[in-house]
């Protein structure tokens, strides 16, 4: 018998007694103290969802496109179940603070420097969540993570058209209270094509497409980037980046790791021994989090081309403002245009499928030929320098940097 939870973006999601053996599985259930958007709420209060009904979302909506898929002959039964699991636990591997977290662990060699999606292979295959999804747990792993899955079937959840896009960008306008978050994911889901091994869109949804991709980019430069947003969380990184060391991140477990929330992360962080400097900045930067005492935004400019090396800029300009390290933070920002197939790749198609004379046939349409979809394309890239105090030194400090770097001199 299945179990319904209510959910405010789609209703009631249905997850039947394989899924909530996940679902009750506590390194599952840490996600509900994972928030799906680190430091958002100190701009848009509302947004204190978490990663866990961002992961229900997933699997409810990957659940649509496999029953329009089976409606249609284009997947079994088996696979459906598979694609919703995958959709369950696409965001297993993420730790405390999202991806600010997964930035330091890359930096500090914690758990090899292995990105969320290798850390979400190892807890499906080393604890008890794996032991919970059973024999399929590596046919999910490659369905949420991609791998050697059949038939570009991790596309439904993490490509162009993927059902995790679908679900963050209702569910993060909805909490942010953003109106750029319009997707109609019915119309896309009940549109996608399964045709000699590929992922296609019918050619009639194509409208419905442009617009979640115009919708994803308004909400990276409102929301996602916004500069307060970015300030939080560029602060609550510098803090855990400074004490990484005394924290252990360079040696921590799986189990560790999975022990992790936002929570529990912050009382590490403040329960170190301020004995150095490191920690003690550390400990005052996570409490101006906390406070939303937040650095002011002296320099703000769109990237193209090349990126500055956060750190070395951070030194200049500390070293020509006459101030501490710790009270500059430069933020360099970046994203795809459009959403990263997995494995990372950069897709620059997609692929329409019609039906002229009576037999569907699939074409790859390049975004660059597409209007709509061509204004979008291109890095969203941004380099922001943040301060502490001393802000007219700063700023012209932080402007002389920019200028040298964009010259080709720094």
């Amino acid at each position: 018998m299945a179990t319904e939870i209510i959910d405010p973006i789609h209703g009631f999601i249905a997850a039947d007694e394989d899924e909530m053996r996940v679902i009750d599985d506590p390194a599952f259930q840490r996600l509900r103290r994972i928030n799906q958007l680190a430091g958002a709420h100190m701009v848009y209060p509302g947004a204190r969802h978490a990663r866990f009904e961002h992961s229900l979302g997933t699997m409810h909506i990957s659940g649509m496109a496999a029953a329009a898929l089976m409606s249609r002959g284009r997947l079994t039964e088996s696979q459906s179940r598979a694609l919703r699991l995958a959709g369950l636990v696409h965001d297993i591997g993420h730790g405390p603070f999202s991806h600010l977290f997964e930035s330091v662990m890359r930096a500090h060699r914690g758990l090899g420097g292995a990105s969320h999606e290798e850390i979400g292979r190892r807890i499906l295959a080393e604890t008890s969540l794996g032991d919970a999804l059973g024999r399929p747990r590596r046919r999910v792993a490659d369905l949420a993570f991609g791998g050697p899955a059949p038939s570009a079937l991790p596309e439904i959840i993490s490509g162009v058209m993927g059902t995790d896009t679908m679900d963050y960008l209702l569910r993060d306008g909805h909490f942010t209270g953003s109106e750029h978050a319009r997707v109609d994911h019915r119309r896309l889901v009940s549109s996608l094509v399964r045709l000699k091994g590929r992922m296609g869109l019918a050619r009639s949804a194509l409208h419905s497409f442009e617009s979640m991709m115009h919708s994803r980019r308004q909400m990276f430069r409102t929301v996602y980037f916004h500069r307060a947003v970015r300030a939080a969380q560029s602060t609550i990184l510098r803090a855990f980046d400074l004490a990484a060391g005394e924290l252990g991140l360079g040696s921590l477990t799986l189990e560790d790791y999975v022990g992790l929330t936002d929570d529990s992360a912050m009382a590490a962080l403040r329960s170190l021994r301020p004995a150095t400097r490191a920690v003690r900045d550390a400990q005052r930067l996570a409490r101006e989090y906390e406070a939303r005492v937040l650095p002011r935004c002296v320099l703000d400019e769109a990237l193209e081309g090349r990126a500055p090396d956060a750190a070395a800029m951070r030194a200049e300009v500390a070293s020509a403002a006459g101030v501490e390290e710790s009270l500059v933070i430069v933020d360099v920002t970046g994203a795809s245009s459009v959403p990263l197939a997995a494995g990372g790749r950069e897709m620059r198609h997609v692929t329409l499928v019609g039906e002229p004379r009576g037999e569907a046939t699939a074409e790859d349409v390049p975004f660059s030929s597409l209007p709509l979809l061509a204004a979008l394309l291109g890095s969203m890239g941004t380099l922001r320098v943040y301060a502490r105090g001393n802000t007219k030194k700063v700023a012209s400090a932080a402007s002389a940097a920019h200028r040298r770097w964009h010259a080709g001199g720094a």
